[in-house]
């Protein structure tokens, strides 16, 4: 660990590209990819929680994942449930909070059973806030909030007037928490994919040539390295 620990970034987000392209790479179908990219999601939280990162979201599946094919997300969602059982006892016995934020309603109840039951297990634990990002778009995100905040107009509760960023901000998933201040995407790809538009207007952005699975607590040093050495200066001069 050769970085600062005074300026470490309080949220990191991360796009875990590369799952699919790993397992093509190895002979194995994509499934195989998801879920050793599922055991490189938890030891990097594991040790972002060690190292002091205060929160961590991450993109697991999009608004548009259901486009692939049947049998693909079949098997993701078997896995998320298979893991979100298992992980909440580890994540509540390394004090780390897990969030869902996405839009959780449009799941199986089965699902929702089990997303429930680990963010009450670890609610109260003081350690990383750890986002998933589930059936999660940006844009669908940014509608909810205005829905919200329309509606609380419609009540009364506010007037047009009062809408500030801060009132957005106040119904995103992520409200309570610090925009990210670092964004890594793995596997080389250079878009956001419709992750977080409205939290990352001035994230640092780091773009990795390295598949999820692949991705090592080293790389997450280096990407803290990277983010120190750049000067933050929010549109001014």
């Amino acid at each position: 660990m050769d970085f600062n620990k005074e300026n470490l970034p309080k949220h990191i987000a991360i796009i875990m590209d590369g799952n699919r392209r790993w397992a093509k790479q190895r002979g194995k179908i994509a499934s195989f990819g998801h879920k050793e990219g599922a055991k490189t999601l938890e030891k990097i939280v594991r040790y972002a929680n060690k190292i002091g990162i205060e929160n961590i979201t991450v993109y697991a599946f999009s608004t548009e994942n259901w486009k692939r094919s049947e049998e693909e997300v079949g098997a993701l969602m078997m896995l998320f449930q298979s893991y979100l059982d298992d992980y909440a006892k580890r994540a509540d016995s390394e004090n780390i909070k897990v969030k869902i934020i996405g839009n959780t309603k449009a799941l199986s109840e089965k699902m929702q059973s089990s997303i429930k039951k680990c963010m009450e297990r670890t609610e109260n634990n003081t350690g990383i806030t750890f986002n998933i990002a589930l059936n999660y778009g940006g844009r669908d995100e940014l509608i909810h909030a205005i829905k919200q905040v329309a509606q609380d107009v419609k009540d009364e509760k506010i007037s047009i007037e009062d809408i500030t960023e801060n009132v957005i901000s106040e119904n995103l998933y992520t409200a309570g928490q610090p925009d990210p201040d670092l964004l890594i995407r793995t596997s080389g790809e250079l878009r956001l994919s419709n992750f977080l538009p409205w939290q990352l207007v001035y994230s640092e952005f780091l773009f990795v040539d390295k598949n999820w699975p692949d991705f090592e607590e080293k790389d997450l040093d280096e990407a803290i390295i990277e983010y120190q050495r750049r000067t933050r200066k929010f549109g001014a001069n």
